[in-house]
């Protein structure tokens, strides 16, 4: 199916979660923010939100350092 992901057309599996979305585009490594058509998607959602056709997905991941 395709979607957008912060701001870039993306050809993705049917059938995802926005936790299977994250794990697709390999984001596992730290805390992650998901914003899906607008509505920011709690981390406790995550693995029961579905994602669909034509969905505007923006992801940010947070990265430690200093």
């Amino acid at each position: 199916m395709k979607i957008q992901v912060n701001g870039e057309r993306k050809e993705v599996p049917d059938g995802l979660t926005v936790r299977g979305l994250v794990e697709f585009l390999g984001l596992t490594e730290g805390p992650v923010a998901v914003e899906k058509n607008g509505e920011v998607i709690r981390r406790a959602r995550h693995i029961e939100e579905s994602v669909r056709e034509g969905d505007v997905i923006e992801v940010v991941h947070f990265v430690g350092g200093g």
